[in-house]
């Protein structure tokens, strides 16, 4: 904040607390020239207005929200640029990182400041660590017949994982579904434990439509693609289609059923399952084939660590197992 917006804060709130104790005090005193107890000369519904003075409990409670208003200002930041007597935050601002707010939090405890969320954050995992320890001491299948530690793992998903997913897992466009049978990079408990720890960062499907001389190109292979799931396509168009696929065979296998390695996906969909992360349109395909994907997902160990991951990825499994 500039020193200007400082001062001006600083003397807003300061005139405040001091303004409201000289209208205390005005209060205080007797204006009326009329004796205490006499009437004012006013009346209304048989309702007579007497000189009576200000209550003293109310009085006194006004005093001493004015002096707590006052300490609290000392203690606490709030006042501009001040930042109190007790070097209290409620939380490290200005963090663009987990490593910064790891090493801003390192830093505060050395400086002795008392930075409330991270307070808060270590009396949650002192209170609930030795429960999380428990659940990582179990298998992920186990773990996925256990209703208490699936409630668990619901609620840390839908805190961490449901912007992206949708809080039924479900998905939308570009995001998998996570409640069905189709992986891209495998549906063992290991390999979606794998994934949530370590995130998964597509190697990416280039654009295609230079390489297949053009958008006619693009339509052709589009069209072959559709037909790998069944539906109906141009027969001339899905043939053309077919001659070129092999430049997409690398990645989908010669079949367009994916890649591959000990059975377990690799990252490059099944073609032939009518499963489409992107939308299985005859536009969203062209637009897949023409400009290429790229999907991204964050890891998250270093955020949730491992023993929460591990909940989640009982709770993901059992989705799919229904």
């Amino acid at each position: 904040m500039s020193s200007f917006w400082s001062i001006w804060i600083s003397v807003l709130t300061l005139g405040t607390l001091v303004g409201c104790y000289l209208l205390l005090r005005w209060c205080l005193n007797d204006y009326t020239g009329v004796k205490e107890g006499e009437s004012m000369g006013h009346s209304f519904d048989g309702i007579e207005e007497l000189n009576n003075p200000v209550p003293k409990w109310w009085s006194t409670f006004f005093v001493l929200t004015i002096v707590w208003g006052f300490g609290y200002l000392l203690l606490y930041p709030g006042l501009g640029n001040w930042q109190g007597l007790l070097g209290w935050k409620s939380s490290n601002q200005g963090i663009l990182n987990i490593a910064e707010s790891k090493a801003q939090t390192i830093q505060s405890k050395a400086d002795g400041m008392l930075i409330q969320y991270d307070r808060e954050i270590a009396s949650a995992d002192a209170k609930y660590g030795p429960i999380f320890e428990a659940y990582a001491a179990r298998s992920i299948e186990d773990l996925a017949t256990d209703t208490k530690a699936l409630k668990v793992g619901q609620r840390l998903f839908l805190q961490n994982c449901s912007q992206c997913h949708g809080s039924d897992a479900r998905g939308t466009t570009g995001f998998p579904n996570l409640a069905d049978k189709d992986w891209l990079y495998g549906g063992s408990p290991e390999a979606i434990k794998h994934s949530i720890m370590n995130g998964r960062n597509a190697n990416g499907m280039m654009a295609w439509q230079g390489a297949l001389g053009g958008e006619q190109g693009v339509k052709d292979v589009a069209a072959y693609v559709i037909s790998l799931s069944g539906r109906e396509v141009d027969p001339v168009a899905a043939e053309a289609g077919k001659a070129k696929f092999a430049l997409c065979a690398a990645c989908h296998g010669a079949e367009g059923q994916g890649s591959l390695a000990m059975g377990i996906p690799l990252g490059a969909p099944n073609l032939t399952d009518n499963t489409w992360l992107y939308g299985g349109s005859q536009r969203a395909v062209e637009e897949s084939i023409r400009n290429g994907r790229a999907g991204v997902m964050p890891a998250w160990s270093h955020i949730l660590g491992a023993e929460k991951v591990h909940v989640i990825s009982a709770y993901v499994y059992s989705l799919s197992q229904d």
